[in-house]
């Protein structure tokens, strides 16, 4: 997807959300794991999808969700990304990155046989790490910058003989082997202050911001430090909070109701 047709859909739905689709079978409702694995799971992201697809610009999934369960995950995360209607943006969260001919293989996975848009990648291992991926037309890196976990302070924000955090060090390094049109930079939620620092440091890249919702994030609070600025752009991103917002029969209305809840907190920045 070329970084125009996202901003059009981000304009066209008054949204910025992205649905990430962490799907744990013991969290789906019962009536649904009576099913079994591959039918109760590939129902309930089909439902989620249909419920939330008016207002979501963007799906993230969560390999590692899928990847625990082995042949029959793998067979649940192709139907759940054969649900996601064209012209919504597609995230592999797989965060990969290794040498250069593994990265290539990882490439083909996500690129060729499942055709996602873009793919979240880890950077610490360098320029020909991330290469093979950014050899794509029209698909994209999501690079890892500054995370939402607890963690991003045991490394992340430690700072360099240069002044620079590893953070912003990295995502500056990234910057020179991608472009906007390719690369994009997880900016979590939990930091509001980093977050503004640093859509004046990149100011064209998009940002997916992860955090909202369970992790205590809040959209408003996002878009007032990162909204797009001089073309850059923002996704979103909710998982937990929407995709488990119901328990019972009714959860895909709960879904779809916890997701136009959050496009309503972003709606001032449209007006």
């Amino acid at each position: 997807m070329k970084r125009e047709e996202l901003i059009k859909t981000i304009y066209q739905k008054e949204s910025m959300l992205c649905v990430g689709l962490d799907s744990d079978f013991n969290k789906i409702p019962k009536h649904l794991q009576s099913l079994g694995l591959k039918e109760g799971l590939i129902a309930f992201n089909i439902s989620i999808i249909e419920a939330t697809k008016s207002v979501a610009v963007a799906y993230k999934i969560n390999i590692a969700f899928y990847e625990q369960y082995g042949l029959l995950g793998w067979e649940v995360l192709e139907a759940t990304l054969n649900a996601i209607p064209e012209g919504i943006f597609t995230i592999a969260d797989a965060k990969r990155g290794d040498i250069g001919n593994t990265s290539a293989m990882y490439a083909k996975a996500f690129f060729e046989h499942l055709s996602f848009h873009s793919i979240t990648v880890a950077p610490y291992m360098g320029k020909d790490s991330l290469t093979p991926f950014l050899s794509y037309p029209n698909k994209w890196i999501i690079c890892l910058g500054l995370t939402s976990n607890p963690g991003s302070q045991d490394i992340q924000k430690e700072v360099l003989q240069n002044g620079k955090t590893v953070y912003q060090h990295t995502m500056e390094k990234v910057t020179q082997w991608g472009n906007i049109e390719n690369t994009m930079f997880v900016t979590g939620a939990t930091h509001p202050n980093e977050l503004a620092s640093l859509r004046q440091q990149f100011p064209k890249h998009f940002f997916l911001v992860p955090g909202v919702g369970a992790q205590g994030g809040n959209a408003k609070d996002v878009i007032q430090a990162a909204g797009i600025a001089q073309e850059g752009g923002l996704l979103i991103n909710s998982s937990r909070g929407i995709i488990y917002a119901g328990e019972d029969e009714g959860f895909a209305t709960s879904a779809g109701l916890a997701a136009q809840k959050l496009k309503e907190e972003m709606a001032f920045f449209f007006e």
